[in-house]
């Protein structure tokens, strides 16, 4: 089911929104990947029941928190923002204020981690009892190596039962330097409503010594119902 993974080390951080084979549950699947100390520093952990939080696993050896700590995911109840990064909270903040996803993304641009200006991927899920749910990726990415333009990259879907899209920050290297992920969303099967095993599945594919954490959450399109699972490496 997730062969894409295979010979990919490190494909940083994903994001992962489908639906199952069923149709009966929505799909979020977030995952982190670091390499350094300050990196590997970190845990998910729940906010409520519904949000996601990253807190530093030894606060002490925190080094810099700007571009590790923020809030992966916010359930606004029918719609659910997921994202690498703080723009999770401009994301919401522009919903509450009336205004919308691309909006949100225009006032936004890439990480400022030179060497790799790590690129800022985000997702919103909406969900809908009655119709089709829809869900949008998105990607910040500087333009090329000798522009610092922003590149900001949308796409828009209507959920189909058995699939999902995913999206995530490296493609590979070169000469030590980390490549922003390039191309459209990569189209994914999700496979039936056990968590459990997509969750076990997902963990398979991308484990390695990069892995630091990783969540996965179904959501019953009709009663609203959540389920989670959350692995944290670093603790165990």
């Amino acid at each position: 089911m997730f062969e894409y993974f295979d010979g990919k080390d490190y494909p940083g951080r994903g994001i992962m929104i489908g639906l199952s084979d069923s149709g009966t549950h929505v799909v979020i699947a977030y995952f982190i990947m670091g390499r350094s100390e300050n990196s590997r520093n970190r845990k998910f952990d729940l906010e409520g029941e519904k949000n996601l939080i990253i807190h530093p696993v030894n606060a002490e050896k925190v080094t810099d928190p700007s571009l590790i700590i923020y809030r992966p995911l916010v359930d606004l109840g029918n719609t659910v923002v997921v994202t690498n990064g703080d723009q999770t909270d401009t994301i919401v903040n522009c919903l509450n204020e009336g205004g919308d996803f691309e909006t949100a993304l225009s006032t936004r641009e890439y990480e400022p981690d030179a060497p790799n200006f790590t690129p800022r991927i985000s997702g919103i899920l909406q969900i809908k009892k009655d119709a089709p749910c829809t869900y949008k990726l998105s990607i910040l990415k500087k333009h090329s190596k000798t522009s610092d333009e922003c590149d900001r990259l949308f796409y828009v879907y209507e959920a189909e039962a058995g699939k999902a899209h995913l999206i995530h920050t490296y493609r590979g290297s070169e000469d030590g330097v980390l490549l922003s992920f390039d191309g459209a969303p990569i189209e994914l099967n999700i496979g039936d409503d056990n968590i459990q095993k997509f969750f076990d599945d997902l963990y398979k594919a991308i484990d390695g010594e990069n892995l630091i954490s990783l969540f996965v959450r179904f959501i019953d399109v009709k009663t609203g119902e959540i389920s989670t699972k959350i692995i944290n490496k670093m603790e165990e």
